[in-house]
């Protein structure tokens, strides 16, 4: 039985589709079968994100509107073969993809995988109902910025009203000098304020940016690489490791590297 997550936020631009993904990695480098769903419709991104745009040949509209089977619509990926991730549609009947049509495929998911991830639309209309209800936990994506944690507190308090057994939260774009001097909330803080369990801190990585635009995920080049692990980690071995983002920025040196980084 699959452990099916929905991956939300109360605004855009958080990094939610770049979460799922690197997180999809995390867990199949682990040997768990896992399955990435995009149920932003219309406005989907993550088989860009993945590097799979040029393999699509159907996707979960296709799906609802049986016209293939689930195993159909899935793209294995190359470099992870027990990772899939499932396409949306840029176009659909609104008629025929309800949040109980959406259930149902993802329900099918449930024999073959031990994670299915599923990456849902920003804000609390339609579309967030229609991948909130497939799912049976929640992790909320924040970034240490007032506007974003106002939001994800009322998205939040939307998930109250669905069958959501787990609500956890994932503090993204972390910039340890800016803790350390006091310009941002820590994670642990924004927990706090939020009311909701702390599952995992990712950094700002520029690098992250860069392999975004070639369709390849965190390696370990990268900072957030970490991070990512120890998500990972949290979310299957109930761990609570959380990547340390102000540990660079700490004693001697690390003074100076927050000195340089206000100047850039």
């Amino acid at each position: 039985m699959a452990r099916k997550i929905v991956i939300t936020s109360g605004k855009g631009g958080v990094g939610k589709t770049t979460i799922c993904a690197n997180l999809g990695v995390a867990l199949a480098r682990m040997n768990k079968r896992v399955v990435l769903v995009d149920v932003d419709i219309g406005l989907n991104n993550l088989d860009v994100v993945t590097g799979v745009e040029n393999k699509v040949v159907f996707d979960i509209v296709d799906v609802i509107e049986n016209k293939c089977r689930v195993k159909q619509a899935l793209i294995q990926d190359l470099n992870y073969p027990n990772l899939y991730i499932m396409p949306s549609a840029h176009s659909y009947n609104k008629s025929q993809v309800t949040a109980e049509n959406v259930k149902k495929v993802i329900n099918q998911l449930n024999d073959y995988f031990d994670f299915v991830l599923i990456d849902c639309p920003a804000g609390i209309d339609e579309p967030f109902k229609r991948a909130v209800n497939a799912a049976d936990e929640a992790l909320v994506v924040v970034t240490p910025h007032l506007s974003s944690l106002r939001d994800a507190d009322k998205i939040i308090m939307m998930l109250s009203n669905f069958n959501i057994k787990e609500v956890s939260l994932i503090v993204n774009r972390v910039r340890g000098d800016m803790v350390l001097d006091k310009e941002i909330l820590d994670a642990k803080k924004i927990s706090e304020v939020l009311n909701v369990n702390l599952y995992g801190v990712i950094p700002e990585d520029d690098n992250i940016t860069s392999l975004l635009g070639m369709g390849r995920a965190v390696n370990k080049n990268c900072e957030s690489y970490y991070a990512f692990n120890m998500l990972a980690r949290n979310l299957f071995e109930d761990k609570k490791i959380f990547y340390d983002c102000t540990e660079k920025y700490r004693g001697f040196f690390g003074f100076f590297k927050r000195a340089l980084r206000k100047k850039i």
